[in-house]
């Protein structure tokens, strides 16, 4: 092991544990799977980190689990099957619990990830909690309102945490493990995973490194859904706030009923001979239960926020 490896790993527990655990989801992508394992594991074999490879088939119906099964022993991985569909969170929600590594790297099988850079990835590791591969462009189907979109929940995701987020929903990224599992639970089924992931380490303190990766056509059918996952992606990025910074969504709301209705009374100064109206009333009334409930949120998380937090790498 180099002498920065070892820096990286120093403080971590278990001196047994593997350096690098790859979790891989399979969902249909019979034909090149065993490509893209032969071409991390030559990666991770050039690299001075000890490696598994756990590859979770989430109930594909192409026969990837067969094809799986075949190559297993020849390009050595663990194997672990779903009976049917469960979405890609729960594979890698499994694989993460189930990895051995004091890293696990999260990538996808369908060849649009550099995985050849895995190792690259871990060691950039070094003195941060999570790396993500932050894509340099967008190569998926209906760019016309994907790009817009995730470019909108980007920055509204920016916003709550108040982090610049290149990529918020990057496949291809490397973590500490014991830092992850702490999040596990929190984990959707579906692709914004991945989301939820970021914004649990950025909104409890941990710092999240981006390198800019090279993002290739797909091989196979995409299964990403534009109208259901944008909304899941949508829908986590707020929950996830509102679990750990609800202020930042109810201040602004409350201070923006206040200014509307501080407005409205002047209004109604001049134009009803200093008479209050009873919406008046009842902006600033919606204005106070938004601080009021943001209030009691902000309370409620932070005494149920655990006192035995793993470490950032920075400390």
């Amino acid at each position: 092991m180099s002498g920065s490896h070892e820096r990286l790993y120093l403080e971590l527990a278990d001196p047994d544990a593997l350096d690098v655990t790859v979790v891989l989801p399979v969902f249909n992508e019979r034909g090149h799977i065993h490509q893209e394992i032969r071409r991390i594991r030559t990666a991770l074999d050039a690299s001075p980190y000890s490696y598994e490879i756990i590859v979770v088939d989430d109930g594909s119906s192409d026969g990837s689990a067969e094809e799986l099964r075949q190559v297993a022993e020849q390009l050595e991985f663990r194997l672990i099957v779903f009976t049917h569909n469960r979405g890609s969170g729960s594979a890698r929600k499994v694989g993460t619990r189930a990895a051995r590594g004091r890293v696990v790297v999260w990538t996808d099988a369908d060849m649009t990830y550099p995985n050849e850079d895995i190792p690259q990835l871990v060691k950039e590791l070094e003195g941060s909690d999570q790396v993500v591969g932050a894509r340099t462009s967008e190569q998926g189907t209906l760019k016309f309102f994907r790009v817009p979109a995730k470019w909108l929940i980007r920055r509204l995701a920016s916003y709550l945490v108040a982090t610049d987020i290149p990529d918020l929903n990057s496949g291809l990224r490397a973590f500490r493990a014991d830092v992850a599992r702490q999040y596990l639970h929190l984990l959707p089924p579906g692709f914004s995973c991945v989301t939820t992931i970021t914004m649990a380490f950025l909104a409890n303190g941990y710092s999240v490194k981006y390198v800019p990766i090279e993002y290739s056509p797909r091989a196979g059918k995409s299964k990403f859904h534009w109208w259901r996952d944008t909304k899941n992606y949508l829908t986590q990025v707020v929950r996830m706030v509102l679990s750990y910074k609800p202020l930042r969504v109810f201040m602004p709301a409350s201070l923006t009923l206040f200014a509307i209705a501080s407005a409205k009374l002047g209004f109604d100064w001049w134009d009803r001979n200093f008479r209050l109206a009873a919406n008046t009333l009842l902006i600033f009334f919606a204005a106070m239960v938004l601080l009021a409930i943001g209030l009691l949120a902000d309370l409620i998380v932070r005494l149920a926020a655990p006192h035995d937090e793993v470490a950032p790498a920075s400390m």
